[in-house]
């Protein structure tokens, strides 16, 4: 009976004495009731219906679909959907690369893919769009294709509330940059895809200097604003050439495809650290900060993620090391340095205990009559093992270590003792360091250091650079004032490299301005404006009534044009080099100190000289030789015989660095080089090539493989190793 009763409610009817209720089934003939639900269907908007012809334009759309897309179906019928919708590229759940028209063009089936509105189809008014759609192809019976059939829902808020998960996975909350996670996605797929096809791909890593500082006087709600605005301009810096990422705290790493010319590398890192190293404005308060950072480029310094990001961390210490405010290119030499570095913290607190320190001065001489009028104390470290150690290397290790208010005190007191040597008209200046400057017990320290050594308080300077100026302005000021009432003479160094230095002139009671040396080294160039900001520092420092010293001068040709500007002090190489204090008093004796300057007669700023081993290749012959010079442009280097002018030389300066060139002069086996391609700045006071070539890349092109330096060469199946006679005379240096 059970069963009976279920079969008869299913097809209408009832049992016993119950009343009798039938059901209106809907067939698959009954059209127009069929047509009902479907609008039913479509009007609560669960799912929207849609169909095509054969060539993908739309014949069919449901009513609410064309209210979501804001548009009359009369405009969109006819229309392609794919004319209206494609891939989204952010879909973090979309794995396939097939654009929508491909799949159009394939006709197959497609299962809830989630598409967005083109971006160029939305007028005003509009809001963006994300639908999901599915569809099948129609075939008839013949098999002849007549479009598709699919439905499509709105899914804008829950793709947008997805976008946005996945946004905070891969991007960095405080500054909208890239994170770690996904910076390291990206290096290793552009890396991965790269290999095969033998691209270049560089990477750039940064970390702000003196952002400490910032946090620690400033707060860190300033250091976090500070962060936003740095990302800010390094975006508007890179722009859509690569992918800039916060790895944290002050950390950032730049990846940038397909770039291998380090001459164009070294510009843009150039122009970043002079961007980043603008003041920042924090409420009503300034901050001023820098950058260092570290260059290295696939496939020359690592194909893999690892091996990559560690050859420009190497190159990032470098670049601190070396006095921060720069750019390094990673080098295979770094790996060297890096272990150097760790031996010389541990040298330093010995050195300083030991009295391996010592004080060099340089004189600053009255252009009128040639006179000395003062020196600059530079520190020196000669160590044990290493010798000469620079003070941009050890100076740097010295604040980290937080030895630097030791150091500097060991100074100040040293150099007002040996400047009691000298007559009473000559002055000493002692270079004081933002963080001396910080400290409370300062004034304090050279009170005592001027009472022990009996020094006269106004031949005592102190020179500061811009970095003092970051922090309390208040506890500024204040320093200032209790520096200048002992009496103290105070002058701004490194004039100009910075962007808010007549702020400073204003409010800082300075007695001197002090021109930094890279206007000087371009000051006989005509393209450059340097000599017009020499002659607007001098005119402004008059205006102040203060003095001006220009640093840095080396040839006649800057002398005369400094001297023509207004300078009527110099510090630099015409004059002297700094000297021991035996040194000075051998040459000043009993009375005053002049100095006749003596130089070349012009200024070559890219010329050094260095002296290592290279190879000079001709034709199928490698030549040991050695280098004496390098600049820009040419070489001059000694070890072959009978090497006439206008022969073609390939120098391999190392590292896959390999030059062409011809040869313009030739004294015995001296000879002289013109380059064909200028080489370019590498960061570290150096030069190198643009572009490296891979000794693979020369053996494929045909060079014997004789003539090229060791290794393993695995395109060389169709290749020659034998070379032939030499044509010129290798000469032993």
């Amino acid at each position: 009976m059970a069963v009976k009763g279920l079969f008869k409610a299913f097809s209408g009817g009832s049992s016993g004495d119950s009343k009798t209720e039938s059901i209106s089934v809907i067939t698959s003939d009954d059209y127009a009731r069929r047509i009902e639900v479907l609008d039913d269907f479509e009007q609560a908007g669960i799912s929207w219906l849609w169909a095509t012809d054969e060539e993908g334009r739309l014949i069919y759309l449901s009513e609410k679909a064309a209210e979501n897309l804001n548009k009359p179906i009369g405009e969109l019928l006819s229309v392609p959907l794919t004319a209206l919708f494609e891939n989204d590229p952010d879909n973090p759940d979309e794995k396939s690369d097939r654009p929508l028209h491909y799949k159009f063009r394939k006709r197959s089936k497609i299962n809830d893919l989630v598409v967005r509105r083109i971006p160029a189809t939305l007028t005003q008014g509009d809001r963006p769009t994300w639908w999901m759609i599915a569809a099948h192809p129609k075939f008839d019976d013949a098999g002849q294709f007549h479009g598709y059939r699919g439905n499509a829902k709105d899914v804008t808020l829950e793709y947008q509330r997805k976008l946005e998960d996945s946004r905070l996975a891969e991007f960095d909350s405080l500054t909208g940059l890239a994170n770690r996670h996904r910076m390291d996605s990206q290096l290793n797929g552009i890396l991965g895809a790269f290999k095969a096809a033998s691209r270049s791909c560089a990477i750039m890593m940064l970390d702000l200097d003196r952002f400490k500082q910032v946090n620690d006087t400033m707060g860190h709600p300033a250091g976090d604003e500070l962060l936003k605005q740095v990302a800010t301009r390094m975006r508007k810096i890179i722009g859509d050439r690569g992918e800039i990422g916060r790895l944290g705290g002050d950390e950032f790493q730049i990846i940038l495809p397909d770039i291998d010319d380090r001459g164009k590398l070294g510009e843009l890192a150039d122009k970043i650290v002079k961007i980043i190293s603008q003041p920042y404005p924090i409420g009503e308060k300034s901050a001023v900060i820098g950058t260092s950072i570290g260059i290295a480029v696939a496939p020359y310094d690592g194909v893999e993620k690892d091996e990559l990001v560690r050859s420009s961390d190497l190159a990032l210490y470098a670049a601190k090391n070396s006095g921060r405010g720069q750019f390094r290119f990673y080098s295979a030499d770094l790996k060297d340095e890096e272990e150097k570095r760790r031996l010389l913290v541990e040298d330093l607190r010995d050195a300083l205990e030991n009295d391996q320190l010592d004080l060099h001065y340089q004189p600053v001489v009255r252009t009128d009559d040639h006179m000395v009028v003062g020196f600059e104390a530079l520190m020196r470290w000669v160590h044990p093992e290493r010798g000469a150690v620079s003070p941009d290397v050890f100076i740097p290790i010295a604040e980290e270590l937080n030895l630097i208010n030791q150091l500097g005190e060991w100074a100040l007191r040293r150099a007002c003792v040996d400047a009691m040597h000298w007559p009473k008209s000559v002055r000493i200046a002692v270079n004081v360091s933002a963080v001396q400057f910080a400290n409370r017990d300062f004034p304090e320290i050279v009170r005592k250091a001027l009472a022990d050594s009996g020094l006269e308080p106004d031949r005592l300077e102190l020179e500061l650079t811009e970095s003092v100026f970051l922090g309390d302005s208040e506890t500024t000021d204040n320093m200032f004032k209790t520096l200048k009432e002992q009496g103290i003479r105070l002058a701004l160094d490194d004039f100009g490299t910075g962007y808010s230095s007549l702020s400073y002139l204003r409010s800082a009671p300075f007695d001197k301005i002090k021109v930094d040396k890279s206007f000087v080294d371009s000051c006989t160039q005509k393209d450059k404006n340097s000599a017009k900001i020499i002659a607007a520092i001098v005119s402004l420092s008059d205006a102040l009534g203060m003095e001006t010293t220009v640093e840095g001068v080396e040839a006649f040709d800057q002398f005369s044009l400094v001297c023509s500007k207004g300078a009527r002090y110099i510090q630099g190489y015409i004059y002297s080099k700094a000297l021991k204090l035996s040194e000075i008093e051998e040459k000043m004796g009993s009375g005053e100190f002049r100095i006749e300057p003596d130089g070349p007669e012009l200024y070559r700023p890219d010329r050094r000289t260095v002296f290592r081993r290279i190879g000079a290749i001709h034709e199928d012959h490698r030549y040991d030789v050695v280098m004496r010079d390098l600049s820009k442009t040419g070489a001059r280097f000694e070890g072959m015989l009978g090497v006439p002018v206008g022969t073609k030389l390939v120098l391999d300066l190392g590292g896959g660095q390999l030059v062409i060139s011809t040869v313009i002069r030739a004294n015995e086996s001296m000879l002289a080089t013109e380059f064909e391609t200028p080489l370019v700045n590498d960061g570290a006071g150096g030069l190198c090539t643009r572009h490296r070539v891979s000794p693979y890349d020369l053996a494929s092109a045909g060079m014997p493989l004789a003539a090229l330096p060791p290794g393993n060469y695995p395109l060389s199946h169709n290749i020659s190793g034998q070379a032939g006679k030499p044509q010129f005379m290798q000469v032993a240096i």
